[in-house]
């Protein structure tokens, strides 16, 4: 299997994306740790085997480090850490105060590089790899979650950065995902109807599976990325339709002109 005997952690992998990161490492052989504030509902398991949950308030630097340490005092080493954990609820700029958008980019930004830091050397030691969650957001406009976006953004390129001063020993590269349905998608996108709706909007067809984002992961994270570093890989089902395609009145075919 592609990642047997591998050591992974995923942070916020008690559901949602991260669970389904948590399951397609599980497939793929590896040991995974997820970790959050609060257990999942539920065991994260896939391919008769289960992910071990570790409480850890990602925000606080210290805490983070002991965590990590005692994964690899309990596992003898740790070979990928995937920086999941993250969010923002919608609230526009004027709408809330400078504290609550720090806090954004508090989870979204300072947490991943704190987690980065404190994996870093047992990483070199294993020759292994982050996988940074990133997100659309931080490519393009993102009203309603602006300071989420900025962070996404600097995400990335915290990521190519990672990759130039840590190479060869530890590659890091970023997973930039578009829309992705959970059980939490209803609270961005509505109802059934907001779903589909917005499913229609995707050249694909539909919003990416946690599964699809796992296994991008997986891909990532193995031997079969080997040469792979300082990337930004779009899982994204082929981005959004241009809006001013369906705006203009020109280039339509007879079709859509009835």
């Amino acid at each position: 299997m592609e990642l047997d005997g591998r050591v992974a952690v995923v942070t916020g992998g008690t559901r949602g994306v991260g669970a389904g990161i948590a399951r397609a490492f599980l497939a793929a052989g590896a040991r995974v740790v997820v970790c959050a504030r609060r257990p999942p509902d539920e065991p994260v398991e896939a391919a008769g085997r289960e992910a071990e949950f570790r409480s850890v308030d990602l925000r606080a630097a210290q805490a983070v480090e002991a965590f990590l340490a005692g994964v690899v005092e309990s596992y003898g080493h740790l070979d990928v850490l995937v920086n999941n954990a993250g969010g923002t609820p919608y609230r526009l700029l004027a709408d809330g105060g400078p504290e609550r958008h720090a806090r954004v980019i508090e989870l979204n930004l300072l947490a991943p590089l704190n987690a980065a830091l404190a994996a870093h050397p047992h990483l070199k030691r294993a020759r292994g790899s982050i996988v940074m969650i990133g997100s659309v957001s931080g490519t393009r406009p993102s009203p309603g979650t602006a300071a989420y976006g900025a962070a996404k953004a600097g995400l990335e390129n915290l990521t190519r950065s990672m990759a130039v001063e840590w190479a060869p020993e530890v590659r890091v590269n970023t997973l930039v995902l578009g829309m992705v349905r959970t059980e939490l998608s209803h609270l961005h996108y509505g109802d059934e109807d907001g779903l589909a709706a917005v499913a229609r909007t995707i050249p694909a067809g539909r919003m990416a599976r946690p599964s699809d984002i796992g296994d991008a992961a997986v891909f990532l994270a193995s031997d079969r990325a080997a040469y792979v570093n300082g990337a930004s890989l779009l899982v994204h089902g082929g981005g959004e339709r241009p809006a001013f395609l369906d705006a203009a009145n020109a280039n339509k075919s007879e079709a859509e002109g009835n």
